[in-house]
């Protein structure tokens, strides 16, 4: 099931007149990946490189919040790497990236929680924990452990460049929480 899951999102095309362009759905993991991260949607990098997080939010989430190896990071049993959308979305009017479809959620998303055995949640970004937690403040899910499916779930800010207001705004994620998720990370991964 889950295989045949991966191959019919790979193969994807629902968006294309919406974005005018040739869309390339970008999963990532097995079904027994340790933890699942969902973030919001690809980047244009992403849509390029088919491989998620190839882009300065990549950089910075890899190496310096969770100060993991590529090797680590794009092994499937570690990591089963989502996002409320597949597929770059394009451009608005402003230059800004376009809101992910939500027909994608609801079409392979909760598909996909319910075929991976995972062991933790990493949502990322405000706009993919208000999917999540429509009812929590985005703060108050940062800086404390929730759960979802019964599963310990860590929400992070998004760590594009754009994010440097939020991150200045709260010290304490630096200064104290990524270093308590960055253990949870290592203790899971790590886990036989």
């Amino acid at each position: 099931m889950f295989s045949a899951l991966m191959k019919d999102i790979q193969k994807c095309t629902y968006c294309e007149e919406r974005f005018g362009f040739t869309p390339h759905p970008v999963v990532w993991g097995a079904s027994d990946s340790k933890i699942v991260q969902i973030s919001q949607a690809p980047s244009n990098n992403v849509h390029n490189s088919l491989k998620p997080f190839t882009d300065m939010s990549g950089k910075t989430l890899k190496y310096e919040w969770y100060q993991i190896t590529d090797e680590v990071f794009y092994n499937q049993d570690n990591f089963y790497i989502g996002a409320l959308a597949h597929c770059y979305p394009g451009k608005d009017k402003k230059g800004n990236d376009r809101l992910p479809p939500k027909c994608c959620f609801k079409k392979w998303v909760i598909k996909e929680l319910e075929c991976v055995d995972n062991q933790l949640y990493i949502i990322i970004g405000a706009k993919a924990a208000k999917v999540f937690f429509p009812n929590d403040s985005f703060e108050d899910l940062v800086f404390k452990n929730n759960y979802l499916n019964n599963k310990l779930t860590i929400v992070l800010p998004h760590p594009s460049p754009l994010n440097k207001r939020w991150i200045k705004k709260h010290p304490k994620f630096l200064d104290e929480r990524i270093i308590e998720i960055r253990k949870i990370i290592n203790e899971v991964i790590n886990k036989i």
